[in-house]
């Protein structure tokens, strides 16, 4: 496929035929990857620009926009989320709508109405989640590039199993606007891409301050791409206690990382930080308790499905019950307990304390270091049906919800391949802001490594 930074070179007539090529491709390579290859339909297009796929909880004028989900099917979005402006601002129209875990919630786009999306890379394998569909569509070479939404881990995880460059921007970096919320404090849009330069490609094109999102960050910016340099030489640290809890294949891919960083002439600094039960209890708290009360405007009154023919309160029951699946069902649950009265303050407050702990440790190890170097996950990716409980699927972010809690950004990249040819992704940490380091360190790591796919 070719990648977005030879596509922007492109004039209309090859534009014209990728585009028609792309539709080609996906119709042949069916693993589930877009909403239309589950729903036999043509591919969602707007525009005549270089497609760009698009994760469905992103609104797109005209398009069906369903989270997933469905107590949102039949919904038409009437309007378009501000990346979606941005993009065709520069040349970029959205092209399909990627397949994900049902409102974002989940690590393996299992929990999508539609059906399962498969690994590229091998079948028998989950995609990651919640931005699966966006994993794979790049990774099987059937989009250019595609954007995901990171809530705590949603576009690094899936990028790390299906062996993409997933990036989460700071918060407040890129706009929310337009886009369906999950956990607002936590979520950020985001590319996920073939490689390095084409992230930083995509994230120069929808970052930037917006008024429509009043949580949009209004400070001065410069682009990152034209400033790339990957023979910086930087300070990186490691979080011991981390790499101590991953698989071997994930430890060794990470020593591999690190030797090949030292020739490169990076410094390399050992660390620690908080136990990974006490930030997964965090950001289950943070997370389903924004969750509860985002989703409730979802109740059959003004989008989507309705259900029930009793009155109003049958039709709030029988909308949702319908509606939401089993995993949306018990995070809404779970947020609704610990922001009742009697239990706010045992959990929630709590929480939010620990959550400023967790900003605190990455301050003081960004006072000694210009980057860390974390897993994303702590295996690579397993097979379907493997997660039994919700707190093993819970426990595959755990390296990935701490930079979603302190508002950072964070990059994965492939680096090795476990056993069995899958690969393994690690991930970038940056100061807030400093995502011009984040992809320096990020393109160094990239050509010492020279991953083949």
């Amino acid at each position: 496929m070719i990648t977005l930074k030879e596509a922007l070179t492109l004039g209309s007539d090859d534009i014209k035929k990728l585009r028609d090529d792309l539709t080609s491709k996906i119709k042949e390579n069916n693993i589930g990857a877009y909403v239309e290859q589950l729903v036999s339909t043509e591919i969602s297009k707007t525009g005549a620009g270089i497609p760009i796929a698009i994760k469905d909880n992103i609104n797109v004028k005209n398009w069906e926009i369903t989270c997933s989900s469905n107590i949102l099917k039949g919904y038409i979005s009437p309007y378009n989320a501000t990346v979606i402006n941005k993009l065709e601002k520069a040349g970029l129209s959205p092209f399909g709508r990627t397949n994900m875990d049902e409102f974002a919630m989940g690590s393996s786009t299992e929990s999508s109405c539609y059906g399962k999306t498969l690994n590229p890379i091998d079948n028998t394998k989950v995609p990651g989640g919640s931005s699966g569909g966006s994993a794979a569509a790049v990774a099987a070479g059937i989009a250019i590039a595609a954007l995901g939404t990171d809530t705590g881990g949603s576009i690094r995880q899936p990028a790390a199993y299906c062996g993409c460059v997933g990036m989460k921007p700071t918060y407040g970096r890129v706009s929310r606007y337009g886009i369906t919320a999950y956990s607002s404090s936590l979520d950020q849009c985001g590319p996920i891409t073939q490689n390095v330069e084409d992230a930083a490609i995509l994230y120069d094109i929808i970052s930037g301050y917006d008024p429509m999102d009043s949580t949009s960050a209004n400070i001065e910016y410069e682009a990152v791409t034209p400033r790339l340099d990957s023979n910086k030489k930087l300070t990186i640290a490691v979080i011991d206690n981390f790499v101590s809890q991953a698989s071997p294949a994930i430890q060794k891919g990470f020593s591999k990382a690190i030797s090949a960083l030292e020739k490169a002439g990076h410094k390399i600094i050992h660390k620690n930080m908080l136990d990974t039960d006490k930030i997964v209890s965090t950001y289950y708290i943070v997370a389903t308790a924004e969750a509860s009360a985002n989703l409730a405007r979802f109740d059959g009154v003004r989008f989507g499905n309705r259900k029930g023919e009793g009155g109003l309160k049958d039709m709030y029951v029988q909308t949702k019950s319908q509606g939401f699946g089993s995993e949306v069902q018990k995070r809404i649950m779970l947020g609704s307990f610990v922001l009742s009265s009697g239990y706010y303050d045992a959990y929630y407050i709590k929480a939010q304390k620990v959550r400023h702990l967790i900003k605190d440790e990455y301050s003081a190890i960004f006072a000694e270091a210009d980057l860390i170097l974390s897993p994303v996950a702590p295996t690579t990716a397993p097979e379907f049906g493997s997660f039994k409980t919700s707190l093993e699927m819970y426990l595959s972010d755990i390296y990935t919800i701490s930079i979603n809690l302190a508002g950072l950004p964070a990059i994965s990249l492939p680096v090795d391949k476990d056993e069995n040819g899958m690969p393994v992704g690690l991930q970038f940490i940056a100061k807030a802001y400093d995502e011009q380091t984040l992809f320096d360190g990020a393109l160094s790591l990239e050509k010492a490594i020279n991953y083949i796919k």
